[in-house]
């Protein structure tokens, strides 16, 4: 089982989860109306929506479910601290609310829940290719992680699966990668096989391939041997070639 590290122990890396301290959430939920309402921009509360996201809402921080460590936004030049976020189930709008605190309020920080620990939460359509994801991974000895709607549902058990949702899927580089040795034909025949996999598949598998500083590029960018390729770090976005990115890896 994945155990949360305090945060002097883990550097907060894109798609981590952080919790916060409870009155974190009592300081923010008050000082934020826009946010207690369900929406980033208070011109943006104009449905019926709103009062079940507020419920929501007060519900995430009774309940002590974690945010997710965001790319900056423009937003946050005017309120400094760590970038987080939360996206709202798709029967609120999917709407993403987007938040700053203080590191102090960060009480613990985890990696994304793996593909195996999900297997339950997935629709039972889903579990023959999670069991064949999780057997390539092991193989190649990568380890997957799951963000996007099946991540939520299973942290929260809030419904965020729906029939159109993708499986959106991070393939962790171990410590020490050798982007000069084996490692590169190691990882082109492990996404050779989750293509093959996705072929087979009852949904479209999406993600990334990430590093251990988190930086990370789209697997199916990187399988296809595309000169360069979109890297998204915590900071900004950047084309590189595939071998450079790689290279950042140990």
């Amino acid at each position: 089982m994945h155990s949360p590290a305090r945060p002097a122990e883990a550097a907060l890396v894109r798609h981590g989860l952080v919790r916060v301290a409870p009155e974190a959430w009592r300081v923010l939920l008050a000082a934020e109306p826009a946010l207690a309402a369900g929406a980033v921009d208070a011109a943006d509360i104009v449905d019926a929506a709103d009062a079940a996201a507020r419920s929501v809402l007060r519900d995430w921080a009774v309940r002590g479910w974690p945010l997710m460590v965001r790319r900056p936004g423009p937003c946050d030049a005017a309120r400094p601290g760590v970038p987080l976020g939360l996206p709202l189930p798709p029967s609120l709008g999917k709407r993403r609310i987007g938040v700053s605190l203080a590191a102090e309020a960060i009480v613990s920080i985890e990696r994304p829940p793996a593909l195996d620990s999900l297997r339950e939460v997935a629709p039972p359509a889903w579990r023959a290719t999670l069991d064949a994801l999780d057997a390539i991974t092991r193989r190649h000895r990568i380890v997957c992680r799951a963000f996007g709607s099946l991540a939520w549902q299973g942290l929260t058990g809030l419904p965020y699966l729906s029939a159109n949702s993708d499986l959106d899927l991070l393939f962790e580089l171990p410590p020490g990668f050798d982007a000069a040795g084996d490692g590169m034909a190691m990882l082109a025949a492990m996404l050779d096989d989750v293509a093959a996999c996705e072929a087979d598949a009852p949904m479209r598998i999406d993600g990334e391939v990430i590093r251990v500083d988190g930086a990370g590029a789209n697997w199916r960018e990187l399988q296809a041997g595309q000169d360069a390729v979109m890297v998204k770090t915590a900071t900004d976005v950047r084309l590189l070639a595939p071998r450079d990115f790689l290279a950042g890896a140990a």
